[in-house]
């Protein structure tokens, strides 16, 4: 990770892939004024699940995402991975209606998914107050306490 110590950007941004329970799979951390979806790629290919014996799982069934991620390299990226978009369709990326077929969105899996994204952001800020405030100059030690909070997390949901 970088350093950010001196740069002129404001906050940084967490992106974080999580399972059904809220449990984060892959994190990334950027500056605050990147868009969503430049991590988009990062965050996919960090994500790796252990299933028992063999390879671990790198490849999700279905990506919930929410509307900023709604773009054609992205839906591309997930089509070539075999991996199923739930992503609304952002109104402003479009100056007229699309034709043709609209991509599908599961709206109930997609507010449960939502959901357990919220959750766990709230789980971060709400019990680790070092994270909320954002104290550290560098990304990288802003990182680590991430990852502190996201193992005492997965602790406490898993005892």
């Amino acid at each position: 990770m970088g350093h950010d110590g001196c740069k002129k950007v404001r906050g940084t941004k967490v992106h974080v892939a999580v399972d059904p329970q809220s449990l984060p799979l892959s994190i990334r951390v950027g500056p605050g004024n990147e868009h969503d979806s430049e991590r988009f790629v990062d965050v996919m290919e960090g994500v790796k699940v252990k299933l028992g014996k063999g390879r671990s799982k790198t490849r999700p069934g279905e990506l919930v995402g929410d509307s900023a991620y709604d773009a054609r390299e992205i839906r591309t990226y997930l089509r070539r991975r075999g991996i199923k978009a739930n992503i609304p369709v952002n109104p402003r990326n479009r100056r007229r209606p699309k034709c043709g077929r609209p991509y599908r969105l599961n709206m109930e899996t997609y507010k449960r998914m939502r959901g357990a994204v919220e959750r766990l952001f709230s789980w971060l800020t709400g019990g680790f107050r070092r994270l909320a405030l954002r104290w550290e100059r560098l990304t990288s030690t802003f990182l680590g306490f991430i990852q502190l909070a996201c193992i005492t997390i997965y602790w406490r949901v898993l005892r």
